[in-house]
């Protein structure tokens, strides 16, 4: 009888893995696209149901805790209440809006569709990943430290949940849509908001051999709904030439004043909820360093820039102009030689300048509290 060539049997295992990943691919590609040009409410509800089914089923096959399934299952079907109130009220309203800004609204539902996919498939590769009944002993030696421990899993992820439905309210979520049509994440629509004042007032720091690098928690619609994705408190980031932070700039929404993207900053930019603050460290750099980074911000402010919205989900920039602020920010200190960490521009954070700082390259200047 002849022995299975084990090695073949894994090869063939491999092609048809690697088949059935390019068949899924190819199909949500299809079904975003299908979604995008074609979606109506009704679809889109069924979809939230659908999703809710599939990561359920998952979690009750998993080898979590009955608790810990409970509260997943809450979870999700919280997640589908609120998919589907954003479909009727804002994705889906009773105005007819335009084109544009009907494919935007289909866009954010498409991505909010994947939500509780990412949250299943996050779980399950990272805690569930390895099944085995527990023996008699393990079972008999459970503390009340691990059942406390237990607990505060489950009040944590009620806490963020409710947290979540504050900041992904309907409220902000129409904020954010109806800002949507000023955005182009395709062209550049802002130039030369930067005045020669701005530019005079940046070199009179050049003898000031720092970079300062301004974290924020601005308490702005955009930065809740992203506190929602990055669990962290501060969501925006700066650069500023002088400690004053009389020359601050980032990539920002303008404030309705100037179009997406390179805008000077005020401090009255992040005073936008009780307890906001912004934090910032400064970074030692020489004077050419310094001037590269002005040199390339007025090379930016010539050519023209654009806030790059579709980055924050797809990690994509269509022009090297196009950045959200902590991309902008990770960028100049690219481009000077000052960068003391290494990540794709498109995946930074604004918490990452201060979290990756493991050479303690930053030194903390100091905080300011706006109210």
């Amino acid at each position: 009888m002849p022995v299975p060539d084990r090695r073949a049997g894994m090869e063939f295992l491999y092609m048809n893995v690697n088949k059935y990943f390019a068949w899924s691919n190819l199909l949500t590609v299809v079904l975003v696209a299908g979604l995008l040009f074609f979606g109506d409410l009704l679809l889109f509800v069924l979809l939230y149901i659908t999703v809710l089914i599939v990561v359920s089923t998952r979690t009750l096959v998993s080898s979590a805790g009955k608790a810990t399934k409970a509260c997943m299952i809450v979870v999700y079907s919280m997640i589908m209440v609120v998919q589907i109130t954003t479909a009727v009220n804002v994705i889906f309203p009773l105005d007819t809006p335009i084109l544009f800004e009907r494919f935007a609204r289909r866009l954010f539902g498409t991505a909010i569709l994947f939500l509780p996919l990412a949250i299943s498939r996050y779980i399950n590769a990272g805690k569930y990943s390895v099944f085995y009944l527990p023996s008699i002993q393990e079972a008999a030696t459970l503390s009340f430290y691990e059942l406390n421990a237990g607990l505060d899993t489950v009040t944590g992820t009620l806490s963020r949940l409710r947290q979540a439905g504050k900041s992904m309210s309907s409220k902000n979520l129409k904020a954010i849509l109806d800002d949507l049509p000023r955005h182009d994440s395709f062209r550049y629509i802002n130039n030369g908001s930067l005045t020669a004042d701005y530019f005079a007032e940046a070199s009179k720091s050049l003898s000031d051999l720092h970079i300062y690098i301004v974290i924020s928690n601005t308490g702005s619609v955009a930065s809740e709904i992203l506190s929602v994705f990055t669990q962290r408190q501060y969501n925006h980031a700066s650069l500023s030439f002088d400690r004053e932070l009389r020359t601050i700039i980032s990539y920002n929404g303008g404030e309705r004043v100037y179009p997406p993207g390179l805008n000077h900053e005020m401090l009255a930019f992040f005073n936008k909820k009780p307890g906001a603050s912004i934090l910032i460290y400064g970074l030692e750099c020489s004077l050419r360093q310094k001037v590269t980074i002005l040199n390339k911000i007025e090379e930016i402010n010539r050519e023209g820039s654009a806030y790059n919205l579709m980055g924050l989900m797809f990690k994509y920039s269509h022009k090297p102009n196009i950045m959200f602020c902590s991309q902008f920010v990770y960028k100049m200190l690219c481009a000077a030689g000052l960068s003391y960490f290494a990540k794709a521009d498109g995946n930074v954070r604004p918490t990452d300048l201060i979290e990756l700082d493991y050479y303690k390259k930053l030194r903390f200047v100091r905080e300011i509290k706006l109210n």
